[in-house]
């Protein structure tokens, strides 16, 4: 690997661990502190998917060693984040209040993941 691609391959891993940081943290954080006013079944299915999306962030971290070998696993997590983004951007549109948090999640969901699943798929190409 020459040095203008290694040096593309560092900061391709910078780029996902910081991106990585968002997932696991508000994993982590729906999982230990739960959205105010949720109860009963409806807090315990905010755990489960703040624990989906803590594993999301853990599974991108995952490929980070040898990114440019992961092309596979990382289309399929930033599948997986897509849906879930126009699922939110959905509800948007149905009336769900946009805040700050909504419109930060939905750039990281519908513009973030999918530019750095893309900037892997060019590590592949030159690999």
């Amino acid at each position: 690997m020459n040095t203008a691609s290694l040096m593309e391959k560092r900061a391709a891993q910078v780029s996902f661990a910081v991106a990585g940081v968002v997932p696991v943290v508000a994993g982590l954080w729906g999982v230990f502190q739960p959205a105010a006013g949720t109860v009963g079944s409806q807090l315990n299915h905010g755990r489960y998917l703040s624990g989906l999306l803590l594993a999301i962030g853990l599974a991108f971290w995952a490929a980070i060693p040898d990114i440019e070998r992961h092309a596979a696993r990382i289309r399929l997590l930033t599948g997986v984040v897509v849906i879930g983004g126009c699922c939110r951007f959905l509800g948007v549109m149905l009336g769900d209040p946009l805040s700050p948090s909504v419109a930060g999640a939905l750039a990281m969901e519908l513009a973030v993941t999918p530019l750095l699943c893309f900037w892997q798929s060019r590590l592949v190409i030159r690999s």
